[in-house]
């Protein structure tokens, strides 16, 4: 049962790099994530659990509503659960792709070659499969027992999941977000309480030798931010 905090203050470590030193590392990270990509094609290669795991505590240092933390990541690197899991993923997605995609969102994923088969959901060594939490059982001010709504967690959960892609990506890991529709099979398949809802599957590994990815453009600057 978690208690509700009583919030407390301290001084602001931060530190002021000079203009120069912003510009060379806002250009070497600039220059970085250009080179991020979503990858299908993974090498069984272990990756160790100690990067994983930094990641994901930077993922935690993200901003959320009123602090709350909404979020839960399961990482799944057991081989019967992640069998279970592309079993269930694609069954969902033969479904998707099969009756109830639009046939507008359809063509737009044409370009990408993916269809409803999800190796990568086995060969990856491991799985971060985020949870959000909109609500959990809280020792409320009163003494009470009751549920903390928690806020802004869409928008929370996806700037941590933001940060985790990015640590992922430094670390020389690939990724790739996977959205199953419906993914109610996560929690099930995970055993997660029911107050936590899957919001995203992340596959993570290293790429497989040869691995190919779609031949993309991403938008300029001067397309992306307007200047009012």
């Amino acid at each position: 049962m978690a208690q509700i905090p009583t919030p407390a203050f301290r001084p602001l470590v931060h530190e002021r790099p000079s203009i120069e030193q912003s510009r060379a590392r806002l250009g070497e990270f600039l220059e970085a994530m250009r080179r991020r990509r979503s990858v299908r094609d993974f090498s069984r290669e272990p990756v160790p659990l100690d990067i994983v795991d930094a990641a994901i505590a930077a993922a935690g240092t993200a901003p959320s509503g009123a602090n709350r933390q909404p979020w839960r990541f399961v990482l799944v690197r057991d081989p019967a659960l992640k069998r279970r899991i592309r079993e269930a993923a694609e069954a969902e997605e033969r479904e998707f792709y099969g009756r109830r995609a639009p046939a507008a969102w359809l063509e737009a994923l044409a370009p990408l070659g993916t269809d409803w088969r999800k190796p990568f959901l086995e060969t990856a060594p491991c799985l971060v499969v985020v949870f959000r939490i909109d609500y959990e059982p809280a020792l409320m001010a009163d003494g009470t027992e009751g549920n903390a709504k928690n806020y802004y967690v869409q928008e929370s959960v996806g700037i941590a999941v933001g940060i985790l892609l990015t640590a992922l990506h430094l670390a020389g890991l690939a990724t790739l977000t996977h959205t199953p529709s419906p993914m109610g099979f996560l929690a099930e398949v995970l055993a997660r309480p029911k107050h936590e809802r899957p919001f995203l599957l992340i596959p993570v590994g290293y790429p497989a030798p040869g691995a190919l990815v779609p031949d993309l453009t991403k938008k300029a600057l001067d397309e992306i931010r307007v200047l009012a």
